[in-house]
């Protein structure tokens, strides 16, 4: 009757074989490259919530539980702003947005795009392109031609945030 090899000793040899062979766990793969989009709305929120917790507040997240009325209201003023709104954009509709100059958002604003004011305007136009056209019962071509300059400048703008944006997330990175 042929012998067999003892349990730990086969268990030891395999472990010593698969070792030799570098058959070790292969490094998670890295994670997709963001898009643009998502550059910029995560380089947004650090800096909204590096802003929040200079003002020993915390960040709101999705699923956390909402602190008490009072936090919630100084939380949502250093976050978008207090008092009158600052900046106010009517559009052809007869519709009127309004966005502040202080809080968090606005300061994330001009850190991503440079000029807030000029970012505030041609995002609220270009963001309403299609309800524009709709209220003036025309072409979204023929809209958008008459808006160049909005578009223009909101391309120009966001190409400028997502440039800053990927600088950002670099950095903070960790050391591969």
């Amino acid at each position: 009757m042929p012998s067999r090899p003892h349990p730990g000793l086969l268990g030891a040899a395999l472990a010593v074989a698969l070792a030799l062979a570098g058959c070790a766990t292969p490094p998670a793969p890295a994670p997709p490259p963001l898009s643009d989009d998502d550059s910029v709305r995560a380089a947004q929120q650090l800096l909204t919530d590096r802003c929040l917790v200079r003002q020993g507040l915390t960040p709101p997240r999705p699923g956390q539980p909402p602190g008490g009325e009072r936090e919630q209201r100084e939380v949502a003023d250093a976050l978008f702003g207090a008092g009158e709104a600052e900046l106010a954009e009517e559009l052809p509709t007869g519709y009127v947005v309004r966005a502040h100059t202080d809080g968090c958002l606005a300061g994330a604003q001009r850190a991503l795009y440079g000029d807030q004011e000029r970012w505030f305007r041609a995002s609220t136009v270009v963001n309403n392109l299609k309800s524009i056209a709709a209220y003036e019962d025309r072409g979204l071509a023929a809209v958008r031609a008459d808006h160049r300059a909005d578009v223009t400048a909101h391309d120009r703008l966001r190409a400028h945030a997502v440039e800053r944006a990927t600088t950002l997330l670099d950095k903070e990175k960790p050391p591969s």
